[in-house]
């Protein structure tokens, strides 16, 4: 089901929660052992409207009228709204065992005798905000694996060799107009 909320959205303001910065979170994860990598599954649509909210979110479908009680995908403030929800459940972890970007998590532990009290914390948790997981997109007591665009391992950070290739793939620019385009996409 898709539904159009470009009125909504420009009705509603903008939430300018701050989304975590990517190189803290993945420098964050630097020198640990251990890592459970953790994917939420259907992030927003685990988070209820507000009952005075579900009626803007009405759509018509040939059987009636129905609205969303759980937040549905294109809402204008979805991933700072997702994200102020996770970070106030795992506000104890993050930084110390855990680091989350929206619905990407990663229990981290410096040492393999400590991990299972830190996964058995975010379990907990998990379990409590009645938080599911998306379990094909999860691993769990993984050394190496890729989170956030990178490969986190006990070693450090290193690039994603799919990076790598498509980098090694491109042709040079042959102008200066490219060049000015390759920097954008690069943020050079």
């Amino acid at each position: 089901m898709c539904t159009d909320f470009t009125n909504l959205n420009k009705a509603c303001p903008k939430d300018f929660y701050p989304l975590p910065c990517l190189g803290r979170l993945v420098v964050g994860s630097a020198g640990h052992e251990v890592f459970d990598f953790i994917d939420a599954s259907q992030g927003y649509h685990q988070i209820r409207m507000a009952p005075e909210d579900e009626e803007k979110t009405a759509f018509i479908t040939e059987y009636g009228l129905y609205c969303w009680r759980v937040m549905p995908f294109g809402l204008k403030n979805e991933g700072t709204t997702y994200q102020r929800m996770v970070n106030d459940i795992f506000a104890k972890q993050i930084g110390r065992n855990m680091e989350i970007y929206v619905d990407d998590m990663l229990v981290k532990s410096k040492v393999k005798a400590e991990h299972l009290l830190n996964l058995r914390e975010t379990f907990s948790r998990l379990r409590s905000s009645r938080l599911k997981l998306n379990t094909e997109k999860c691993s769990f007591g993984v050394v190496s694996e890729k989170f956030l665009g990178y490969i986190r391992s006990a070693r450090g950070i290193e690039p994603n060799p799919d990076k790598i290739e498509a980098l090694l793939g491109m042709k040079p620019p042959n102008s200066y107009k490219e060049v000015q385009k390759l920097t954008d996409v690069w943020q050079l």
